[in-house]
């Protein structure tokens, strides 16, 4: 394992620094802001103690806001890549550091400022000779903090095309590569153990360091600033993947090849993918072709005119011994055979994300619709399905549930929003869950990680093939496909796609 993974690192050398030096980037140039306005505030809070409560609880609420939920949010406002990402891991840097100046200086002994002023020095001469050297201890404990904080948060900024390691990871985790986690996850690591050590030297010398250490902050800042400011090449059309796509084997790089194919990538989660097409952040995406999302955002989904993508027919994965332990099951969810069509797996994913209905209400309205009984809910938790962190998983998952407690007389529980293939399949595999909707496609390329070629574009023959291999590697049984394929698509705003005579993949590679 540790050849491999030497290995890995040695054929990624030069994306692997390239990602290290922008989470470097991303990281130090939020923490140089955070820490002068940190250092700023604590210093005002700790000489008008009024403010100090209110203040203190509005950093802290920042704090709690899920790094999600604040990348989300500043994304209509200040767009993808780095701007954001700073102006996050900021945010996030700013509690330690006010807190630990306030604490530092207000837990000064009165007598040592006392004796301070009694010798005749004046408000400035006090903060700085006597109440910022007595706290720096605890004013650099609070800034390596910040730090670490930052390194873990930073990895999240790839979700909003920011860069850093964070891309190595979430690849990882949605391609089961773990080698590829590991080149993200430790040298991310090994930076907050390298800070950690340099800022340790500093505190111990900071009369002889601290001129030093701002004068390279300062050109740090500077050369950062020229760089995310100079005119990049703007004759790329900017895209918007998430971190599956770019690496699984029939994503982006195959892409590339088959269409020859010239984009900036911009890595992004799914979900904030689509808002940046919708925003102008980005010009092209790669979607589901039964998404509700194209229908909501206008969005046209570009001609595979080389059939480059292969068949996505969406299935119950199941362990066998859930089937063995749960008779009836597997003859209840294959009565959905063949049940689902892409049209009405495209309406049931725009009642969600366009009419803000819930997964239960839309999955009863479609079972209803086809003629099943849909109004027992048990309690408990006789099955466990789990799915991905998108809404069409969602759904299905919520179908299989309605299916199996009015079909049998096991109670289900559902897990949902596992973030990525990796995660949900592990789970699977450890008995974490019983079963969850997967793609055939993704079975084949993802799973499997063996691309036949002759399969790639018949239904049937994917399907008997991952039937197959399933059974014997994983002891896990696909169940009957539900009918509609759901296959990768690239996506453009209408009105772009249009201005730009762009309607196939092969229209968009002459661009």
């Amino acid at each position: 394992m540790i050849k491999e993974f030497v290995e890995f690192l040695l054929s990624h050398k030069e994306e692997l620094l390239e990602q290290t030096v922008e989470h470097l980037v991303l990281t130090l140039v939020s923490l140089f802001f955070a820490t002068i306005l940190g250092l700023s505030i604590g210093i005002f809070i700790s000489k008008k103690k009024r403010y100090a409560s209110p203040v203190i609880s509005f950093v802290n609420a920042i704090q709690t806001i899920p790094s999600i939920a604040l990348l989300g949010f500043l994304l209509p406002f200040l767009g993808i890549g780095v701007i954001p990402a700073i102006v996050a891991l900021f945010l996030y840097a700013l509690l330690p550091i006010v807190r630990n100046t306030y604490t530092g200086i207000y837990e000064i002994e009165p007598s040592v400022k006392e004796a301070a002023i009694g010798m005749g020095m004046s408000p400035k001469q006090l903060l700085l000779k006597v109440e910022l050297p007595f706290a720096s201890p605890v004013i650099f404990a609070g800034i390596r903090t910040a730090f670490v904080i930052n390194v873990g948060v930073a990895t999240l900024c790839a979700l909003i095309a920011a860069g850093g390691l964070g891309e190595f990871i979430f690849r990882g985790l949605s391609t089961n590569n773990p080698y590829m986690i590991m080149a993200g996850a430790l040298p991310a690591a090994c930076l907050a153990l390298l800070f950690d050590w340099i800022m340790g030297l500093i505190e111990k010398r900071i009369n002889q360091w601290l001129k030093p250490t701002i004068i390279v902050a300062s050109i740090l800042l500077i050369s950062v600033i020229v760089y995310f400011t100079y005119p990049a090449d703007n004759d790329k059309l900017k895209a918007g993947f998430p971190s599956e796509f770019v690496e699984r084997g029939d994503g982006y790089l195959g892409l590339q090849q088959a269409y020859d194919l010239d984009l900036a990538i911009n890595e992004m989660e799914i979900g904030l993918m689509y808002d940046a097409v919708n925003n102008g952040n980005v010009d092209v995406i790669s979607g589901f072709s039964t998404d509700g999302r194209i229908k909501a955002y206008n969005l046209i989904s570009l001609e595979d005119d080389k059939n480059y993508f292969p068949p996505y027919h969406a299935a119950p994965l199941v362990r066998q011994e859930t089937l063995a332990k749960y008779p009836g099951l597997e003859e209840a969810l294959n009565g959905l055979k063949g049940k689902i069509s892409n049209e009405e797996m495209t309406a049931m994913n725009f009642e969600v994300d366009q009419n803000r209905r819930s997964f239960e209400s839309v999955a009863n309205d479609f079972l209803s619709q086809k003629g099943y009984k849909t109004n027992i809910q048990r309690n408990g938790g006789d099955i466990i399905i789990g799915s991905k962190n998108f809404t069409e998983s969602f759904l299905l998952a919520h179908i299989f549930k309605l299916v199996i407690e009015n079909q049998t007389p096991y109670s289900v529980e559902l897990k949902l929003g596992f973030g990525g293939t990796k995660l949900l399949f592990d789970a699977l595999n450890t008995d974490q869950i019983d079963l969850y909707p997967e793609y055939t496609g993704t079975g084949l390329l993802v799973i499997l990680k063996e691309p036949k070629k002759d399969l790639l574009y018949q239904k049937d023959s994917v399907y008997n093939y991952v039937q197959t291999q399933f059974n014997e590697k994983y002891n896990l049984t696909w169940l009957e496909p539900l009918g509609f394929n759901n296959t990768f698509a690239l996506m453009m705003r209408s009105d772009q796609a249009n201005s730009m005579g762009v309607q196939s993949i092969s229209d968009l590679s002459e661009k």
